[in-house]
């Protein structure tokens, strides 16, 4: 059984802004942790049989093959970001497995907490073996001191296995002064399934990522889905893409964005390179107030046979539809909540119940400070 995580001193502020990113100190409904505040580890353990969670310096001295996973699928040298993580000498983040066969009911949460005006740096690998799951959220959160110049570097390195699934839910609750740069990238093998789903709803300076899943296996599938908020002077620069290149493979790319005055760049991306493929894009934006909505999906397709197709839509609140719940009975602030709340309730196919409910959980605490 999973023991509580005894964290050092932190104000009652900070831990409620830990709970809104779905991280739970008494582990309740929780087989296991990682903590790691600024760049000091505070908890890492697993209580399910057969899954591992370590710190990523432990798990390369424990086991030698990870090195054949280390900087795979992310490339040390894509960009300043990376050539900054990979230089570190004593590199910090966390190192997840899932051994052949093994399931995780409640999922492991892995927390990554900025408390000073640094750069925090970390390198994740998650490996889900063969026939394996592994449910994860990953709460990521600044302390309500930080300042200017606190920023997050993150590389995250998936590998799902041969009928092994992974499902992913990040939860980032940063704040106005803070910059964020995840790169991660995953392999999915054959009949392996990749969910990744990304909720910000809380102000941040700035967001720059891009994740790639490749479906190199038969009937491999990666959905992403992403629900975010921007307020004024935030600036996000999001986006998916995928790469089909096992016969049978599937993507299906959904993205909810709404503007309070900040601006949202959502990318998309889905290339068919093999007959037999299947990929949808979507990316739906409404404008609360005046700020940017800018969407960029593509769609490629080589080959013969490659099935693929995308949406984009931008645009207003419909007053008919706020007039009409007003004649049902709520003021007009509730009604517009009731269509946003509706809005942003995306239901992804396949994510176990406790996941959902934190991401309903985090539509509540936007709802709660009004959208």
């Amino acid at each position: 059984m999973s023991q509580p995580i005894k964290v050092p001193e932190i104000s009652k502020v900070d831990r409620e802004r830990l709970a809104q990113s779905g991280i739970d100190l008494e582990m309740k409904n929780r087989c296991g942790s990682y903590l790691q505040m600024d760049q000091d580890i505070v908890h890492s353990e697993c209580a399910e049989e057969g899954i591992e969670v370590l710190p990523y310096k432990k798990a390369m001295e424990k086991y030698d093959w990870l090195k054949d996973y280390a900087w795979k699928v992310v490339s040390p040298e894509k960009d300043d970001v990376t050539k900054y993580v990979a230089a570190q000498n004593d590199p910090k983040g966390y190192v997840i497995i899932a051994h052949k066969g093994s399931n995780n009911i409640f999922p492991i949460q892995a927390c990554l907490f900025l408390g000073r005006e640094q750069i925090q740096h970390v390198h994740n690998i998650i490996i889900a073996e063969e026939g394996a799951e592994l449910h994860i959220i990953s709460g990521c959160t600044s302390g309500e001191h930080v300042g200017k110049g606190g920023a997050h570097y993150g590389i995250s390195e998936f590998y799902v296995k041969k009928n092994a699934k992974i499902s992913f839910t990040m939860i980032h609750n940063w704040s106005e002064n803070i910059e964020v740069y995840p790169r991660s990238a995953s392999v999915v093998e054959e009949n392996g399934v990749f969910l990744s789903n990304y909720v910000c709803m809380q102000p941040v300076k700035k967001v720059q990522m891009y994740p790639t899943a490749t479906l190199k296996g038969e009937n491999s599938v990666a959905r992403f889905s992403s629900v975010v908020i921007a307020t004024s002077g935030s600036y996000m620069d999001l986006g998916s893409r995928a790469i089909l290149e096992g016969k049978g493979a599937s993507a299906e790319l959904i993205t909810r964005a709404i503007t309070k005055g900040g601006t949202i760049i959502s990318r998309g991306h889905i290339n068919g390179k093999t007959a037999g493929t299947r990929g949808h894009l979507e990316c739906k934006g409404l404008i609360l107030k005046d700020g940017l909505i800018y969407a960029i999906p593509e769609i490629e397709g080589s080959v013969v046979g490659t099935e693929l197709s995308h949406e984009a839509a931008v645009g207003k609140l419909a007053q008919e539809e706020i007039e009409y719940l007003m004649s049902r009975g709520l003021d007009e602030d509730e009604a517009t909540a009731t269509i946003i709340r509706g809005f942003l309730d995306v239901k992804i196919s396949g994510l176990p119940e406790a996941l959902q409910k934190q991401i309903d959980a985090s539509i509540d605490v936007a709802e709660k400070a009004g959208f």
